[in-house]
């Protein structure tokens, strides 16, 4: 059975920064899809990141390209998701998910999601 766990959210101040981890069993990050996906109130989930093993490919979102770093700790079988200069727009619940490649409809596995709150 895949499950995936998401922790580190919280809240933190507008110009912080925040990193969540989802712990991965069942699979193996090595082989694998992971992506990082985000839904803020009343909008619709939106990727954030992406990172292809074996071979650490990485993509970013738009809205995110320069102030998010995403990793995977093999050892571990756990990836990280790194967001420096965080605003009020990052609010919201962030999920992570595993599949065959980094298209949204590839992932086969997801966490019940992290909330990250943004502040002044």
């Amino acid at each position: 059975q895949v499950q995936l766990v998401e922790s580190g959210g919280g809240g933190v101040q507008t110009g912080g920064s925040l990193r969540v981890s989802c712990e991965v069993s069942g699979a193996t990050l090595g082989d694998s899809a992971m992506g990082w996906f985000r839904q803020a109130p009343g909008k619709d989930r939106d990727g954030v990141s992406c990172i292809t093993n074996p071979g650490g490919i990485t993509g970013y979102s738009h809205f995110v390209k320069g102030r998010a770093t995403i990793s995977s700790d093999m050892a571990k079988n756990t990836a990280y998701l790194e967001m420096n200069d965080l605003n009020a727009e990052d609010t919201a619940v962030y999920y992570c998910a595993i599949g065959t490649t980094c298209n949204t409809g590839a992932m086969q596995f997801w966490g019940k999601g992290i909330l990250v709150t943004v502040s002044s």
